[in-house]
């Protein structure tokens, strides 16, 4: 069969989307990747040619009573034709949406068709476009329970959110340190803010370095390609061993050398710190939709497998102080990584790809 999965605009609707998409394909189906124009859909499926890739434009909801609702229409209606031709051609089986507006043009176009739609919404809070979305969808999927009662008219079932097959295959940690020039043996903190980079914790980090420049650990930071340069700098002029790059292509890597992470709260990078067992600090995006980054990160703080701080309140004391625990004591890291660990959901992306196939196996 062939299936529909629309996963633009962010890393964290994207990289689970392809996770779907390659167990599809790996029982046989064809898969349809429909992404949006930004840099980072082209990056992260650069040479992905099991897969059709077709962009979609990109356009975000305005307010209803704003001046650019008539464009946002206008782009829309386009978007809604632009899906409907494809459709036609593809003869999609189902139609799976990830996340945001780039999914809404499929979904409609899908249901359109009398296939079986379907929504992955892998925060605890849904933002306007699923709220939206998910009145028109056969399912919605969840990565957290916690998010069921924001949609209380839907059928819903929780899968988790899914991840990369990629991240799956073994590393050796030690390997990946003597790539990046730092030392086996000594404790390594993975420092990322999504596929976005993230200005705000690449400060904190830097401020709090002083206070940790004592101890014996070093640092794997992912800075976004504006903070590389003077993220780099910091650690130096602190004398802290650390591999600064703009971006991790292999994330496996990244997280089987580290012992611990400096992260935001977006649902597919705490899927993926759960499932390497990662104890982390937490510091969610402040000005995310419903501020859901929080309401993420309140799930793992209240498991007691990571810490949580506002970056408002990320002064170099208060980061400081838990970057210092978790060097300096390892039955906390343990107890951390074993409580991150039992978050993580289980085939998250199979669950997903199996009620693909029944609801379309049930149609055909």
């Amino acid at each position: 069969m062939r299936f529909v999965i629309a996963a633009g605009g962010t890393g964290g609707h994207l990289f689970p989307g392809l996770a779907v998409g390659e167990v599809l394909l790996a029982r046989g189906h064809e898969v349809m990747l429909l992404i949006s124009e930004k840099e980072i859909d082209a990056t992260a499926t650069q040479g992905r040619k099991e897969f059709r890739i077709e962009k979609l434009a990109g356009i975000g909801m305005p307010r209803l009573l704003s001046p650019a609702i008539l464009g946002f229409a206008w782009r829309f209606w386009k978007g809604l034709r632009h899906c409907k031709a494809l459709f036609r051609e593809w003869q999609p089986a189902a139609v799976l949406g990830m996340g945001g507006f780039t999914s809404t043009a499929p979904i409609l176009a899908g249901r359109s068709r009398k296939v079986p739609t379907f929504l992955h919404e892998s925060n605890a809070i849904p933002g306007r476009a699923n709220r939206f979305n998910a009145k028109y969808v056969t399912e919605v999927l969840l990565g957290f329970e916690e998010c069921r009662r924001h949609f209380p008219t839907a059928k819903c079932a929780v899968t988790g959110t899914p991840i990369r097959a990629a991240l799956l295959r073994p590393v050796d940690k030690s390997a990946v340190l003597k790539k990046a020039g730092l030392q086996p043996g000594r404790t390594t903190l993975l420092v990322m803010g999504g596929s976005q980079g993230a200005r705000g914790i690449n400060t904190a980090v830097g401020n709090a370095l002083p206070k940790l420049k004592h101890l014996p650990w070093q640092a794997l930071h992912l800075a976004g390609a504006q903070d590389e340069s003077p993220a780099r700098a910091a650690y130096e002029r602190e004398g802290v061993p650390a591999s600064v790059t703009a971006f991790g292509h292999q994330m496996e890597e990244a997280y089987s050398a580290s012992d611990f992470a400096i992260a935001r709260s977006g649902a597919a990078s705490l899927t993926e710190l759960s499932h390497f067992g990662l104890p982390s600090i937490l510091i969610p995006y402040p000005f995310a939709a419903d501020d859901h980054q929080t309401a993420n990160a309140k799930i793992f703080a209240s498991a007691g497998a990571a810490f949580l701080l506002q970056e408002s309140d990320a002064t170099p004391d208060a980061l400081g102080e838990k970057i210092a625990a978790l060097i300096q004591d390892t039955a906390l890291r343990a107890t951390m990584s074993q409580r991150s660990r039992q978050l993580a959901p289980e085939n998250a992306a199979a669950r997903v790809a199996d009620i693909m196939l029944k609801f379309s196996t049930a149609q055909h």
